[in-house]
């Protein structure tokens, strides 16, 4: 088992991504993923871009612990996140999530906790800009809340 973590400014393939993640093993039977993009509205103001920062060791070092948690409650083969930073543009590709196991369930389930934990517990900042000027992304209840429902053991089953 492989976990795959890359933060990076350079955009990604999503093709790419998947075969490389996939290669060699003929028991994967499903890769569930998560792609995750810039929106050009946030809390009803228009944004024209954001700036994405991270605290560079320490994130990768999370966004792998993030994996092992998630391969020691799912059987999966592999996981992979690639998160971008710098500035981005609405429509960019911020995120990809994916995950290869041999059943639809697993991945689903891994693929879906790895962006819930990654959203709360990952060391990134993200700044928007809007027409009122730049403004720091809080983080949201419903974030903490969608990571929170995963240590209710009846969910994971």
């Amino acid at each position: 088992m492989t976990h795959f973590v890359r933060v990076q400014t350079a955009d990604f393939d999503l093709g790419v991504e998947v075969a490389t993640l996939r290669a060699g093993n003929p028991g994967v039977g499903a890769v569930a993923s998560f792609i995750g993009c810039v929106r050009d509205l946030n809390d009803g103001d228009a944004v024209s871009g954001m700036f994405l920062e991270h605290y560079p060791g320490m994130t990768e070092r999370e966004l792998t612990q993030i994996c092992e948690t998630a391969a020691a409650r799912w059987s999966v083969f592999d996981t992979l996140v690639v998160h971008r930073v710098g500035a981005l543009q609405p429509l960019d590709q911020i995120v990809l999530v994916a995950v290869s196991s041999a059943h639809r369930g697993d991945a689903f389930r891994a693929c879906e906790f790895i962006m819930d934990y990654l959203k709360t517990r990952a060391p990134f900042w993200k700044r928007e800009a809007t027409p009122a000027g730049s403004r720091w992304v809080e983080a949201r209840a419903s974030d903490d809340a969608a990571a929170a429902r995963w240590t209710d053991t009846s969910a994971v089953a």
